[in-house]
């Protein structure tokens, strides 16, 4: 399991935080029939995409990327302490994985420039804050943390509805804290970093791409959660806000990125989950490099 890429002048890291069985494929893709999954089924399995239970395999984790300028990290993952009672592989955690994760990748939470978020779900903004004395602080104390406006917004909009924990927990406390940057979609950091609007798993959905004048990688965040939909990208899963816009915006993601030399990395193939995309019948195939 490849922990570290090189690209262009980029150096990649995984941390991982877990990987492990999440919800029934059939559960989770409204569109997946039980013969499109029998069909499937044995490479899915030695991908270690399905376990014997027809379970999807997922990985939840950042990626750590130093630029020339910067290090960066893409999307915060869990995070410890925090109330997840729907999910109790996540709830109240408190083991060490991750930060050991970040240490064996060569780095401190004083050495993140800037914390990126594809979107604000739960998994995805967990590190962005830690307990400390009863109170959420930036786990990441001098980077700054950058939301895009779309998804900012949207997430502002729902929680003043009925609170959304991960967002009062993981969010508000970095804003309170006067680290975040809401930024639009022709923001860049450097030469090295712009955002790509993909819509569709929620409204403000944003991939990043990475590299100077073009994209030696891209963080696809949760564009797509299983490899079963690289090869049938009209496959949305139940989470998706929009499950007809994402449906449409991976299949232009994965057009965009086919059989050029760009490094996809994904929040949530299993592992090594980064690969180049290539095409396969109809769909596509994330081919492991």
């Amino acid at each position: 399991m490849s922990l570290k890429y090189s690209v262009g002048d980029l150096t990649i890291h995984r941390v991982v935080e877990q990987e492990t069985t999440f919800l029934p494929a059939l559960d989770l893709m409204p569109g997946l029939t039980p013969e499109v999954l029998s069909e499937n089924r044995a490479w899915m399995r030695q991908a270690n995409a399905l376990d014997e239970q027809d379970t999807l395999i997922l990985c939840f984790q950042s990626y750590v990327i130093k630029t020339p300028h910067h290090t960066i990290l893409v999307d915060s993952c869990i995070g410890n302490d925090k109330p997840r009672p729907q999910r109790p592989k996540w709830n109240i955690k408190t083991d060490d994985t991750y930060l050991r994760g970040l240490a064996g990748a060569g780095f401190s939470v004083d050495d993140i420039d800037f914390v990126m978020c594809t979107h604000l779900h739960v998994d995805h903004v967990g590190w962005n804050t830690r307990l400390e004395n009863g109170r959420w602080v930036p786990t990441f104390p001098k980077a700054r943390y950058v939301f895009a406006r779309q998804e900012f917004d949207y997430w502002t909009e729902q929680n003043a509805k009925g609170p959304v924990p991960p967002f009062v927990d993981s969010v508000l406390p970095v804003v309170e804290a006067k680290r975040h940057e809401i930024v639009g979609n022709d923001h860049q950091i450097g030469d090295h970093v712009r955002i790509l609007p993909t819509p569709g798993h929620t409204p403000g959905h944003v991939a990043f791409t990475f590299g100077r004048g073009k994209d030696d990688a891209v963080f696809s965040g949760d564009l797509m959660h299983s490899p079963i939909q690289t090869l049938y990208p009209e496959m949305s899963v139940k989470f998706d806000v929009d499950q007809t816009q994402a449906a449409t915006t991976r299949r232009s993601f994965l057009e965009r990125y086919c059989d050029t030399d760009t490094l996809c990395c994904t929040a949530h193939f299993p592992s090594p989950s980064v690969g180049k995309i290539r095409r396969k019948g109809n769909g596509f195939v994330c081919a492991a490099v």
